[in-house]
C-alpha cells in the first residue's frame, strides 16, 4: 500500500497564491506509476487538476488551471507539490492528492488512482 497526505489547504483571496504538499509512503512505494491532484466541489463530482509521472518526466493539467497552476515532485522527499497562482473562487474545493500504481490509459480519470489522501481545504473568497 501507499499512504497519501495532503497539507497546505487554507484560505485566500482571489489572485492570492497557495502551494499544497502531498507526501508519499508505504511499502508499495516503488510502485507508483504518477502522482495526481483532483479537486471536488461541495455537490460535485471529483475533478481532475493536475498529474505529474513519478519520474518526473512529464506533467500534464486541466485545461482551467494550465498557466496558473504548477505540479511537482521532490525526488528525495517523496514528495509532490501543487503549486496554485491566481486563485479564483471558483478555485474554491477540497483537493486531493492520490498515487496512480499500475498503468492506465487515461490519468484524468480519478478511476486510474489506487491511494486516495484525505483531502485539504482550499478557498478563495474576499
Amino acid at each position: 500500500q501507499v499512504q497519501v497526505v495532503e497539507s497546505g489547504g487554507g484560505l485566500v483571496q482571489p489572485g492570492g497564491s497557495l502551494r499544497l504538499s502531498c507526501a508519499a509512503s508505504g511499502r508499495s512505494i516503488f510502485s507508483i506509476e504518477v502522482m495526481g491532484w483532483f479537486l471536488q466541489a461541495p455537490g460535485k463530482e471529483r475533478e481532475f487538476v493536475a498529474a505529474v509521472w513519478w519520474s518526473g518526466i512529464s506533467t500534464f493539467y486541466a485545461d482551467s488551471v494550465k498557466g496558473r497552476f504548477t505540479i511537482s515532485r521532490d525526488n528525495a522527499k517523496d514528495t509532490v507539490y501543487l503549486q496554485m497562482n491566481s486563485l479564483k473562487p471558483e478555485d474554491t474545493a477540497v483537493y486531493y492528492c492520490a498515487a496512480a500504481r499500475t498503468y492506465y490509459s487515461d490519468y484524468t480519470k480519478p478511476s486510474a488512482y489506487s491511494d486516495w489522501g484525505q483531502g485539504t481545504q482550499v478557498t478563495v473568497s474576499s
